[in-house]
């Protein structure tokens, strides 16, 4: 049995559809692991995806929200379609052919 721990599907830039929320948007930081509180867990993430996967911090299109999944409940958006949030200007550089290129800003926390 290995101990690695699962290899992250998406990386800054990337659309993604969140699952179970069917809600859209841009991956602007990956986290190896969950680094959330164990409270903010177990109210939130009532599916209790894994832990020891990759988490992601995406950028909801067509809001001011900014929300933190599981790999699990991501899959690739092959869309194409711009995401439409506040911070996009300020963490990414451009946007082309359908990825988002990320800038130097540092994301809080990294």
């Amino acid at each position: 049995m290995s101990d690695e721990l699962p290899r992250a599907q998406f990386s800054p830039g990337q659309l993604v559809l969140h699952k179970n929320f069917s809600y859209r948007g841009v991956v602007v930081d990956v986290d190896a692991t969950f680094s959330g509180s164990a409270e903010w867990y177990n109210q939130v993430a009532r599916s209790r995806p894994p832990k020891n996967a990759p988490w992601y911090h995406v950028l909801v299109h067509g809001s001011h929200q900014v929300t933190y999944a599981a790999q699990t409940s991501l899959e690739e958006d092959d869309s194409g379609e711009q995401v439409f949030h506040p911070l996009v200007a300020h963490l990414f550089s451009s946007f082309d052919g359908g990825l988002y290129v990320r800038n130097d800003e540092p994301w809080p926390g990294s």
